[in-house]
């Protein structure tokens, strides 16, 4: 485990969430855009989110990629998440959009996965390095495949998100867009901050 020191910050437990009314005001956007939404427009919105960091990423050298960097907090992240490298924020991506895929095939035969979704078990390996862009890219191409061949994403039992409660496979599914959403914009503060633009 990282401890304190020059150039390791000292960080909030892995796990310890969000502000509280971070998090109630963003679960009840997501509940607002799950009543609006399609799943149909979450697969596009998934997609783009894609695109968008294929492009931050696809053209930086890897002396950039592999740096970690302190970034301020952003809207969904949590502290212990500020620390990261783009190769590990791919990384957190492929862990988390494999878990997803997992937890919607579950929940589509009407079988709720054992144990809890933790923010703290899906956090990155320090370690991450340029195998991850070609797992995660693997992930993301799982992921939209699979949800695009299931019958029907509301499924009749639900899987608690540790945030935002009981979700159905619809739910999920337009949680996965959000969530890219949220690394994208991580992924653009990192290579943005002066350490990767001396």
């Amino acid at each position: 485990m990282d401890t304190a020191s020059p150039s390791v910050p000292q960080l909030a437990p892995p796990g310890a969430g969000i502000p509280t009314i971070e998090r109630l005001i963003g679960g009840a956007i997501f509940k607002f855009n799950r009543w609006r939404g399609t799943r149909e427009r979450f697969a596009a919105q998934f997609q783009r989110e894609r695109d968008a960091i294929a492009a931050l990423y696809r053209n930086s050298d890897h002396r950039i990629l592999k740096e970690r960097v302190l970034i301020p907090r952003l809207r969904g992240l949590e502290d212990s998440s500020r620390f990261w490298s783009v190769w590990m924020t791919l990384d957190h991506l492929r862990i988390v959009n494999t878990q997803i895929t997992q937890v919607i095939d579950s929940l589509t035969q009407g079988i709720i996965p054992e144990g809890r979704a933790s923010t703290a078990a899906v956090k990155p390996s320090p370690d991450a390095g340029p195998e991850v862009p070609d797992a995660y890219e693997k992930s993301c191409d799982r992921f939209l495949a699979f949800t695009a061949s299931c019958p029907d994403l509301r499924t009749p039992v639900s899987y608690p998100h540790p945030w935002f409660g009981p979700l159905d496979g619809a739910g999920w599914h337009a949680m996965a867009a959000m969530h890219m959403a949220i690394h994208k914009a991580q992924i653009a503060r990192i290579l943005a901050s002066p350490e990767n633009n001396p």
